[in-house]
Order: C-alpha cells, then sequence, then structure tokens
C-alpha cells in the first residue's frame, strides 16, 4: 500500500474536500484525485463520497481512517527514530494529557533528560481517547493521563492526586450564584460531586475541557473556576487569583501509564518512581 495516497486520504479527511488537500499538499487535484482512485482500487472499496461541498466518509472510509493514522503515525515515527543523532541510544515516545503537562508531564520530562541524556524523547500530547490509542498502537511508550483503558500488556501507577479548588480573581468573589462562573470538565467524578454540590446553580455560561484554557479565560475575563491546585499555584502567590474560602475542593487521580514492552527496552522507567513530582 502506498503511504502517500494513505496520507492523501487524510489530508481530505482533515480539510473536507479534494481541492483543498490539493492546495495544502501543493499539488494538483488531478493528482489528488488520482490518489484516491488508486487506493480505491487496491481496496476494492468506495472510501469517500463527493458533493458540491466537498467530500464525506464512506462506511469504508471511515473504518480505514483509524488504520490509516496509525499507519501515517508509525512511518512518521520510524522515520524520526531512523534520522536520530549519531551516538543516541535510543528514544522514548512520552504522551501527556493537555492539562496534567503542568506539574507533572514536565517534571517526568526532566528527570529523563537528567537521568538519560544519551536518549531522544518524543513528546504527545492529546485528549484521553487519543492517548489511550496511541498506547494501544504503540505510537506512545509511556503516558500521564487521567482515568486510561488499561490494556492486559500495560502497567500502571497512581500518582499524586489533583487537588481541585475554586478560584476566582476577587478574594470576595461569592461560592454561589456568580454570573461569570466558568464549568471546567475535570472528569466523570468530578462531575458528579459537583452536580451534587452545586444542585441548584444552573447551567454556566461558559465552559471549558481544558483546565489550561479555562485559566487563560479566567485570568483575562474575570469570573470563577474549579482549577487543579498545582495549574492555579504560580497565580496565587503572585495575588492574581484568589481561593474561594468554604467552597468544597475535590480530587482528581492521575496515572502513569506504561507498555510492557517499554519497560523491557526502557528499563530507566523503573527508576522514574513518584519522587520525580516534586
Amino acid at each position: 500500500m502506498n503511504l502517500v495516497n494513505l496520507e492523501t486520504f487524510l489530508k481530505i479527511v482533515e480539510t473536507g474536500s479534494l481541492v483543498r488537500a490539493s492546495e495544502a499538499l501543493n499539488v494538483t487535484q488531478s493528482t489528488v484525485t488520482a490518489r484516491m482512485k488508486s487506493l480505491e482500487d487496491e481496496l476494492g472499496q468506495t472510501l469517500l463520497v463527493r458533493n458540491k461541498s466537498g467530500a464525506s466518509l464512506t462506511a469504508a472510509g471511515l473504518k480505514l481512517k483509524r488504520y490509516a493514522e496509525v499507519m501515517s503515525g508509525l512511518w512518521r515515527q520510524a522515520r524520526m527514530e531512523i534520522s536520530l543523532p549519531k551516538g543516541t541510544r535510543s528514544v522514548c515516545n512520552l504522551g501527556c494529557h493537555q492539562d496534567l503537562w503542568h506539574g507533572l508531564g514536565k517534571a517526568l520530562f526532566r528527570a529523563l533528560r537528567t537521568r538519560h541524556p544519551e536518549d531522544a524523547i518524543s513528546l504527545w500530547t492529546g485528549e484521553q481517547s487519543e492517548l489511550d490509542a496511541r498506547l494501544g498502537t504503540g505510537l506512545v511508550d509511556v503516558a500521564i493521563t487521567y482515568q486510561p483503558v488499561v490494556h492486559g500488556n500495560q502497567s500502571i501507577q497512581l500518582l499524586q492526586p489533583d487537588e481541585l479548588v475554586l478560584y476566582a480573581l476577587r478574594s470576595d468573589n461569592p461560592m454561589r450564584a456568580d454570573p461569570d462562573y466558568i464549568y471546567v470538565d475535570l472528569g466523570e467524578d468530578f462531575h458528579r460531586d459537583h452536580s451534587h454540590e452545586y444542585a441548584d446553580a444552573g447551567v454556566a455560561r461558559t465552559s471549558f475541557s481544558s483546565s489550561v484554557w479555562a485559566l487563560e479565560h479566567l485570568l483575562e475575563n474575570g469570573g470563577s473556576a474549579y482549577l487543579p491546585e498545582r495549574l492555579a499555584r504560580p497565580h496565587v502567590e503572585s495575588g492574581r487569583l484568589h481561593r474561594i474560602a468554604g467552597a468544597p475542593a475535590y480530587t482528581r487521580n492521575a496515572y502513569l501509564v506504561t507498555n510492557d514492552r517499554t519497560i523491557h527496552n526502557w528499563p530507566m522507567l523503573r527508576e522514574v518512581d513518584v519522587s520525580f513530582q516534586a
């Protein structure tokens, strides 16, 4: 199977049309069309439905997309590892949930770099489902994440939990009935407990799936939000943020997930225990 054809297929899916894909790839539209025809002929399936608004996936195209992403990712990873500088022993692909990079992710990265400067480290970020998929396919060797889907070939270690605290720009900000309250999706347990505690609060006008984005919005626009304590700490110390007195706090567990073959190839990860959090 031609990887160029697969990457062209993924670019069409990403951009939504053959025209935009040709522009992104800097090739003619006829070249994109020819690549798609070759791929469909090879598989014996129609992968895309062309229409005036662009292109959409068929059932077969939707199935191929998942495998195409894995194959394309593995190829990029292989090219990177093969082209590593002379003297580099190996590469560790470290995945980190975007909300865990500040603190745990950076600490683990620094620990690996300090203890094994001769090794290369490749960093990946993403949401929970993306990291689970990359762990399963081997694109990621080790990941720091929330509520992972652990398979039989993986090991899991509980890390220091996040403390989730209500913060605001004003120290006298109300704990309840704040019209500028920002809801942050901090996991199923938080959602359940938060809904119980604030059952009479109604729906927040602003919500974020990322605590990093929520913090940025809070600092720029005011209001209040539940955030990981480690993320808000520098702004509390500088006086920009204030912990709301009397507001309940919650916790959210974080985990270190490692593929078993990674432990074999990277025994250094046995040395990196919870002490890296300091």
